[in-house]
């Protein structure tokens, strides 16, 4: 019994878009657990969502970091 699974063709070419939509949606994410800080007397909330804004801004900067590396490979394919 032959399997004709062949694997799908490396397609990098809206990469820098979804990184970008990735980063919007972090941003995003990120004002609203801000917000939401308003509303809570906790201070373990306030923690967490510090702590999880933090993370998220690492993510941020790996995004950032991520587009450049998708641009410079995009310039020398051409």
């Amino acid at each position: 019994m032959a399997y004709n699974n062949k694997p799908k063709p490396d397609d990098r070419s809206d990469n820098v878009e979804k990184l970008q939509s990735m980063i919007h949606h972090t941003i995003e994410n990120m004002e609203a657990a801000e917000e939401s800080m308003a509303y809570t007397d906790s201070e373990t909330q306030r923690q967490q969502i510090e702590a999880k804004n933090q993370r998220r801004r690492e993510s941020i900067e790996s995004f950032r970091s991520e587009i450049k590396d998708e641009a410079n490979a995009n310039n020398s394919q051409e």
